[in-house]
C-alpha cells in the first residue's frame, strides 16, 4: 500500500517472495502501475491481488476490475477482493455476482473479501456465502482474543485468510509526542520481527501483507522467517500494547452506532493511524474525503458530551477532532 520504490519489489521478487497485494486507491492509481511494472515478465511466478473499492453494483465493479487490469498490465488477477467491509450487509448478491461473472470469464481466479472492522459479522457471512474464497482480514497482538476463533472458521471452512495491520500501527517511523515513552525500546532490532512472527505463528494464517519502503525494510521482515515466535517476541510485544493502549484502535467494531452524529468511528480512526503512524497523510485524507459531505461537517468539539464508549479507553473525541483537524 505505501511501497513506491519499484526496485523493493523487484527484490522481494528475487529473493522468492510471491504474494503481491496492491489496489486502485493505493498512491492515487499510482501503486497498481508500479506493481504491474515491477512483475513484467514474471507474471506467471506471482499471485497478484486488488480490491474493489466503494462500488455497490455489478456494472460498476466490473469496470473497476477492468481499469485494473488495464493499469497493472495483465489479463488476470489472482485474488479480487470486495474490499473493506464492515456489515454481512456490504457482501451483497451483486458484488458476489460481479465476481462469478468474472471469475467465469478467466479476470479473477479467486473471490475475496476484505474487513478491518466488522469481523464478527463479515467473516461468517463470507463463509455462509459458498462463493467466497479468501479473507483479507486485520489481524494482530493487539485485537481481541476473538478473532482467533473467527479465523479458525474460515480456515476449516476451506477459505484462505491473509492478515493485514499486523504491526499494529508502525514501529519504525518517528513517534508522536503521545508515544516518546518506550521510543528506544521499540527501536530495538527485533520489535516489527516480533509483530509479524505473531502473526505467521497462527497456522490458520495463510500468509500476511507487510508494506515495505525500503531494503532494510525487506531484510528486516525476512528475519520474521528465521525463527519462530518465542518468549523474547513475546516480551517486546506486551511493551508494545501498553504503550499503545489508549492510541491504536483494536477495529473490534465495539463503537458501531454510537456517535449521535452518525460518524463512522472505526473507519476515521483507521484514516487518522494511516497519516500518524504510516507516515502517510495523503492516503488518510484521501479516504477521509471518501465520507458524506454530512460526516465530514461534523465537529466533535461541538458536542457537549461524546456517545461513543470505546472499551479500550481510546479518548475517541479527541482523536476524531485530530482527524478532522488534519484532513479537513
Amino acid at each position: 500500500m505505501i511501497t513506491s520504490d519499484i526496485s523493493v519489489l523487484e527484490r522481494a521478487l528475487d529473493l522468492g517472495m510471491n504474494y503481491f497485494d496492491t489496489a486502485r486507491v493505493y498512491g492515487s492509481g499510482n501503486n497498481e502501475r508500479m506493481v504491474g511494472a515491477a512483475l513484467k515478465g514474471r507474471r506467471k511466478d506471482v499471485i497478484i491481488a486488488t480490491k474493489t473499492f466503494k462500488t455497490k453494483d455489478k456494472a460498476g465493479a466490473l469496470a473497476d476490475l477492468d481499469r485494473s487490469l488495464r493499469t497493472i498490465g495483465t489479463d488476470y488477477v489472482d485474488i479480487w477482493y470486495l474490499h473493506d467491509k464492515s456489515e454481512a450487509e456490504e457482501i451483497a448478491d451483486e458484488l458476489i455476482d460481479a465476481q462469478q461473472t468474472a471469475k467465469q470469464s478467466g479476470k479473477i481466479r479467486f473471490a475475496g473479501v476484505s474487513v478491518h472492522s466488522g469481523h464478527r459479522e463479515v467473516i461468517p457471512a463470507a463463509i455462509r456465502s459458498g462463493k467466497i474464497d479468501v479473507i483479507l482480514t486485520t489481524y494482530n497482538f493487539a485485537m481481541d482474543p476473538s478473532i482467533e476463533t473467527l479465523i479458525a472458521q474460515a480456515h476449516q471452512a476451506g477459505l484462505g485468510v491473509v492478515a493485514m495491520k499486523v504491526m499494529a500501527g508502525s514501529f519504525r517511523l518517528p513517534d508522536q509526542d503521545y508515544y516518546d515513552k518506550g521510543r528506544a525500546l521499540l527501536k530495538r532490532p527485533g520489535a516489527p520481527v516480533a509483530a509479524l512472527r505473531w502473526a505467521l505463528r497462527n497456522s490458520n494464517v495463510d500468509c500476511a501483507i507487510v508494506s515495505m519502503v525500503d531494503h532494510d525494510q525487506l531484510e528486516d521482515n525476512l528475519q520474521a522467517m528465521a525463527a519462530p515466535f518465542g518468549p523474547a517476541d513475546q516480551k517486546l510485544l506486551s511493551m508494545r500494547l501498553e504503550q499503545i493502549r489508549n492510541r491504536y484502535c483494536r477495529m473490534c467494531g465495539y463503537c458501531a452506532g454510537q456517535c449521535s452524529r452518525g460518524l463512522p468511528v472505526a473507519d476515521i480512526l483507521r484514516y487518522l493511524m494511516y497519516a500518524e503512524s504510516y507516515g502517510q497523510f495523503a492516503l488518510g485524507r484521501a479516504h477521509y474525503l471518501q465520507l458524506s459531505a454530512q460526516a465530514q461537517a461534523v465537529r466533535c468539539s461541538q458536542c457537549p458530551t461524546c456517545t461513543v464508549r470505546c472499551p479500550h479507553r481510546i479518548p475517541v473525541a479527541a482523536r476524531l477532532s485530530r482527524a478532522q483537524e488534519l484532513f479537513v
